[in-house]
């Protein structure tokens, strides 16, 4: 791959992912629904992940890249366990999954 098309593709996984990010917080910012918040949060991480794949790859550190994208993809998927756990049982408890119900809950 020669410089010109490096640098096009540098720039194009740049746009791609700054896009997925900002698609994610406009959904945070618009929605009162706990699974569209659980799965905008997730969506974030894959473009923060996109973007750390692009660090290692710019810098020619692909190894270090690979260990710290393991290690969020784990943690991703346990704060993605507990936030459905916490959804389930704010439907139980509620009957909806609208974040304005959770100000009825006491503690």
């Amino acid at each position: 791959m020669n410089t010109a098309d490096f640098n096009l593709f540098t720039v194009s996984v740049l746009v791609a992912a700054l896009t997925i990010v900002i698609a994610a917080v406009y959904t945070l910012i618009r929605t009162n629904n706990l699974i569209r918040v659980i799965i905008a949060v997730e969506v974030m991480m894959k473009a923060v992940t996109l973007l750390l794949i692009l660090a290692g790859l710019v810098a020619g550190n692909m190894a270090l890249i690979q260990s710290f994208i393991i290690t969020i993809i784990v943690c991703e998927v346990a704060v993605a366990i507990v936030a459905a756990g916490i959804a389930v049982n704010c439907y139980r408890k509620n009957g909806s999954l609208n974040i304005s119900a959770l100000e009825k809950l006491k503690g």
